[in-house]
């Protein structure tokens, strides 16, 4: 596990010995997050923390349910694609039995504009990500990066996704989401404004988050545009630190977290699941 330049615990998570869990990672859409590249930076961790890894170029595997039941956590990197109804069923259907789903940036949080049960089940969707001053812009990628701060709430001193870890800055695409009060959100960002923008105040939006949706637990990280952000110390260590927290058989506790402004505590996980022998 990579560790942040940060007081953030090296045990907070135990790696356990190998064992049959199983983790699917589905990959594809738009080029520019490198879906390949970027998950390939997580599976050996993935394998090293006890999972068989499985990877798809689609989510059309979504619809084998009988493979489905067999998958502790899914890892999507996905952007801009589209999905079919019976596969965004068994997506669902798999995270409701307590399949975690996790992921970063657009491969999760702006995956499937086409079908808004997914974005119901996401809680947060990518709206825009504001760039610089128009007469900087050069047509490329970077006429999105911008210097913003990951601001962590109070409830993450303790969470074991984001334990030990202060808040961090970052120059790349900071994500303006549209989302809901059932999130809970670890971690914010916040919109300036700039002369040039047509907004009148500051915005703030989730940045971090996790979600229980049935028996499943969901993670999202909004950093992680390119490898080059995927491998910041603190972004990666609250990807490795979520994709465990996600996958089913966790023994992390679901956390408290603040949403909506109020603090909140939410707990899951405690149904026995027969074919693993462990608490969700």
């Amino acid at each position: 596990m990579t560790d942040p330049q940060t007081t953030a615990s090296t045990s907070t998570f135990v790696v356990a010995p190998p064992s049959d869990r199983t983790a699917l990672v589905v990959r594809g859409g738009w080029d520019g997050h490198q879906p390949v590249e970027a998950t390939d930076l997580f599976i050996p961790f993935l394998e090293e923390s006890g999972f068989s890894v499985r990877i798809e170029d689609s989510p059309a595997i979504y619809a084998d349910a009988e493979y489905m039941a067999t998958v502790d956590l899914i890892l999507q990197c996905n952007t801009m694609n589209t999905i079919e109804k019976e596969e965004f069923e068994g997506l669902r259907a798999a995270v409701e039995a307590g399949t975690g789903l996790a992921g970063w940036h657009g491969g999760i949080a702006d995956s499937y504009r086409n079908n808004s049960d997914y974005l119901t089940l996401i809680g947060g969707q990518f709206g825009c990500h504001p760039g610089k001053h128009p007469d900087e812009r050069a047509g490329e990628q970077a006429d999105n990066y911008v210097p913003y701060t990951v601001n962590m709430l109070p409830a993450a001193a303790e969470h074991p996704i984001t334990q030990g870890i202060s808040d961090f800055d970052l120059v790349t695409e900071q994500y303006w989401v549209l989302s809901d009060d059932y999130i809970d959100v670890l971690a914010t960002t916040t919109q300036k404004v700039r002369e040039w923008d047509p907004w009148n105040r500051p915005i703030t939006s989730p940045a971090l988050w996790t979600r229980q949706w049935g028996e499943g637990r969901i993670f999202v990280s909004t950093p992680g545009h390119r490898v080059e952000v995927l491998e910041d110390p603190n972004v990666r260590t609250v990807i490795e630190r979520g994709l465990l927290w996600a996958a089913r058989g966790s023994e992390q506790p679901y956390g408290e977290h603040r949403t909506g402004g109020h603090a909140a505590t939410a707990q899951g996980g405690e149904r026995s699941d027969d074919a693993h022998g462990a608490t969700r």
